[in-house]
């Protein structure tokens, strides 16, 4: 996989492959997803821990609080494990004690760092031009944070790469399925069928690849993610929608005077995400919304005065941040707002009825 995915780079820096025509003549219509032998959950289920002296029972009450592997032990707290019905200070130590046995927490050189960074498979996202800002698509494994301005295409990005998480690694794809988190009723499937439609795929089977919920407050955002980790467990997810991020945190918590538990709860969930991102590998993408500050320099030389809404919780818990703005026409910019290894740049991209596409002349 690493070779595949190292030499789909190269061809896209080269600019030499046309991604729609090979897309469409290399994906077939039948989409089959999470083949066990291509592609490797890179895992331990919990269950792995019953061999290690763990009672059945204990991983039974671990599975039911949201702990599917042996990694959520890993990054779990002891805190967080002695809120399980029935995990006392003892047999959370041996929980540790024996997660760490399968799983090591110590150090590692950089280039086993580096050898596992070249694994990494990227989600493209119909545009080359944003391909090529991207470095090949939306990274795996991490926090995307897409946010700007309504109509600047966020949303449309989610539908694309719900479509194209789903597609061969050779293609741009994972081989996995999606998981939408939905807070403002965005959602659309009949988007999903046209972008669907226009790569030549089985229109049935990519809806039935994606797992959607409408999320009704912040509470119900966070429950969720323990079913989202018991699904992701049983079956290859590649992608995780959250459409968006903040939307319920700006009406569940008014005032200054609910700020800081906003931004607690917010940092858990984000913690949570992360920690999702990294146990099962798949691409976490949050849309964002944007505030205006009043207090900027107006004119024609002024600093934009639009800045995502979060605050330093939500900047800092993300890998990636893109800033996406209007352009001419149906023409979309993206601006690399925060990365730890893509330059600054900009790229223009278009909004058609198969997603997203390479801009307009």
């Amino acid at each position: 996989m690493a070779s595949r995915q190292r030499q789909r780079k190269e061809q896209v820096q080269e600019e030499v492959i046309d991604l729609e025509a090979d897309i469409t003549a290399n994906t077939t219509a039948d989409i089959t997803v999470a083949a066990d032998e291509n592609i490797v959950t890179g895992f331990y289920p919990i269950s792995d821990l019953e061999q290690h002296g763990i009672h059945s029972t204990d991983i039974r009450k671990l599975k039911e609080a949201g702990f599917c592997t042996v990694d959520s032990i890993i990054h779990a707290t002891r805190k967080e494990l002695l809120t399980v019905k029935g995990i006392s200070e003892q047999k959370a130590e041996k929980l540790f004690n024996e997660a760490a046995k399968i799983i090591p927490m110590g150090f590692i050189s950089a280039s086993v760092v580096h050898q596992k960074r070249a694994d990494i498979v990227l989600l493209e996202t119909g545009s080359r031009e944003l391909n090529r800002l991207l470095g090949g698509g939306i990274e795996t494994g991490s926090l995307t944070e897409v946010f700007g301005e309504f109509r600047t295409g966020k949303t449309q990005l989610c539908h694309t790469l719900a479509v194209t998480c789903q597609i061969p690694v050779d293609c741009g794809g994972a081989e996995g399925r999606c998981l939408w988190l939905d807070t403002e009723g965005t959602f659309r499937p009949e988007r999903i069928v046209a972008i669907a439609q226009a790569r030549g795929l089985n229109v049935e089977e990519t809806l039935d690849n994606i797992s959607y919920v409408r999320v009704l407050n912040t509470d119900h955002q966070m429950n969720l993610l323990i079913q989202a980790r018991s699904m992701m467990a049983e079956v290859r997810y590649s992608l995780v929608v959250i459409d968006s991020i903040i939307n319920h945190y700006r009406t569940d918590f008014m005032g200054r005077g609910e700020l800081a538990a906003r931004q607690m709860h917010l940092g858990k969930f984000l913690r949570n995400l992360a920690t999702i991102a990294s146990e099962f590998g798949v691409a976490v993408v949050m849309t964002n919304q944007v505030v205006a500050s009043v207090d900027g320099a107006s004119g024609p030389y002024a600093a934009d005065t639009k800045k995502p809404t979060g605050g330093h919780v939500l900047a800092h818990a993300s890998t990636t941040r893109l800033y996406f703005k209007k352009g001419k026409g149906n023409n979309r910019v993206c601006k690399i707002y925060d990365s730890p290894n893509l330059p600054e740049g900009e790229a223009t991209f278009a909004i058609s009825n198969a997603g997203i596409v390479d801009a307009e002349d």
